[in-house]
């Protein structure tokens, strides 16, 4: 089924020509000769795109884009501005237009736009189904993506996220890991009880045992009272261990006990207390191998990753990032900046080596920075802009930095993508890299790949 854009505009030749543009370009038109004619159509047809004109008589296209959003606030409007009137234009972005065109227009730009303001609109709104089937939590709802790589990560939230069993959360720096951790605690029965995040490679390793399981009165110097740990406050609640993977070897054991038992004895105590919780853990490490080097106790692993859930880097979900920019310009009070063609272009080339974190921090800086309402490839950073383009001429599929890299590591890389892109299916997997089986196997056993414990 087409999508249906009504043309809201008092000139009749112009509701011709944009008529039959849009319809040539496959889509369902209604118009409307007036403001109160549009409004009219517009109930009765529940578009999925308005196009109306700024200047007309008795109500205007403000008038027209106020009602719209009230009735129904996912549906674009695109305002139709005489040139040379441009502030008009971002006055309506600022009351909720997604974006303009001024007259005189060629086709190529209305089409661009139209397109994008669709493609858009599906992406929120499915990303609204997805968090409306996890109850709406407000923790969740700052997950911004419709992508399928993300849809997993929901799918996964809703199915665990009422049990007391551990979740291990293992992806990149800057994914949304303590996000995830929030939403998974949001949705359970634990939902009022405290919420406690440690960043466990944040915190001194002679300090770390007396911060995780309190301590008692002298138990060492400058414990002048009894203090409680990060696992004591969050009793009946859920703790969210961060950065788990940098854990002391020699403070394992003693959270081995903790998530058999249940149960804590503070630093210079001798009474176990009985805690209630659940246990979220993060890492962007590769705890496998460091069990495999001695640096992590197998047990606690699998303590810890009774619900494995791995986060996908951004570069995985590159559909998402035309979301992401505008959620972060909302977060930040301009809703009405937009990213041109060819910016947004750029943005979705570029590896994203600090995922949505440095995504949210490029927004703001461009924010801060910005001389206009429209954000340009020459308001991109250097890095990005250099990166993206010098990477298009070298290769359409890896982005070496400038530095080096080494070769074994990046084909580990690929091999590891290919398997986990098939859902770690041999055959499959050994068919998108288009070598034979016996020669992924030989590169598997060489670079120690296995696949992830169930």
């Amino acid at each position: 089924m087409h999508p249906t854009i009504l043309i809201i505009d008092d000139d009749a030749s112009l509701r011709r020509v944009l008529e039959y543009q849009l319809q040539e370009a496959g889509y369902e038109v209604a118009t409307a000769a007036s403001g109160e004619e549009g409004l009219a159509r517009f109930s009765d047809l529940a578009p999925q795109l308005v196009i109306s004109d700024m200047q007309m008589p008795g109500m205007d296209g403000m008038q027209v884009l106020k009602t719209v959003k009230e009735r129904s606030p996912e549906t674009p409007v695109i305002i139709i501005t005489a040139f040379g009137s441009v502030d008009v234009a971002v006055q309506a972005m600022k009351q909720g237009a997604y974006d303009y065109i001024t007259k005189p227009f060629n086709r190529d730009e209305l089409h661009l736009t139209v397109a994008r303001a669709l493609h858009l609109t599906s992406l929120t709104r499915e990303n609204r189904r997805l968090k409306d089937a996890l109850a709406g939590d407000d923790d969740y709802r700052s997950m911004v993506g419709a992508s399928a790589a993300l849809e997993k990560v929901y799918l996964v939230v809703r199915k665990v996220a009422d049990s007391d069993a551990s979740v291990l959360l293992s992806g990149e720096s800057g994914t949304g890991k303590e996000l995830v951790a929030r939403a998974l605690h949001a949705r359970s029965a634990r939902r009022n009880g405290p919420f406690v995040a440690v960043n466990c490679a944040a915190i001194p390793h002679d300090l770390l045992e007396s911060e995780l399981f309190g301590h008692t009165k002298g138990a060492f110097t400058g414990a002048v009272k009894d203090k409680p740990g990060k696992f004591q406050l969050a009793d009946t609640g859920t703790i969210f261990l961060d950065e788990v993977g940098e854990l002391p070897l020699e403070l394992q054991p003693k959270l081995l006990r903790v998530l058999q038992e249940r149960v804590v004895t503070p630093v210079g105590g001798n009474r176990e207390q009985r805690l209630d919780i659940r246990v979220v853990a993060a890492t962007n490490r590769d705890i496998e191998q460091a069990i495999s080097e001695g640096r992590f106790r197998e047990d606690l692993y699998y303590r810890l990753a009774v619900i494995p859930l791995h986060l996908p880097p951004l570069r995985q979900r590159r559909e998402d990032i035309p979301l992401l920019l505008r959620h972060f310009c909302s977060k930040h009070g301009a809703e009405e900046v937009r990213f041109d063609e060819a910016a947004l272009a750029i943005l979705q080339q570029y590896a994203w080596p600090g995922n949505v974190r440095e995504l949210e921090n490029l927004v703001e800086r461009l924010l801060i920075m910005r001389s206009s309402s429209s954000i340009t490839v020459e308001d991109l950073p250097d890095k990005i802009r250099l990166t993206v383009n010098g990477s298009a001429k070298r290769s359409a599929v890896i982005n070496l930095p400038d530095n080096g890299y080494p070769l074994e590591q990046l084909e580990r890389e690929v091999v590891v993508e290919a398997l986990e892109r098939t859902n770690w299916n041999q055959s499959a997997a050994a068919k998108f890299l288009q070598i034979p089986r016996h020669t992924l196997l030989y590169r598997m056993e060489k670079y120690a790949i296995t696949p992830p414990k169930p």
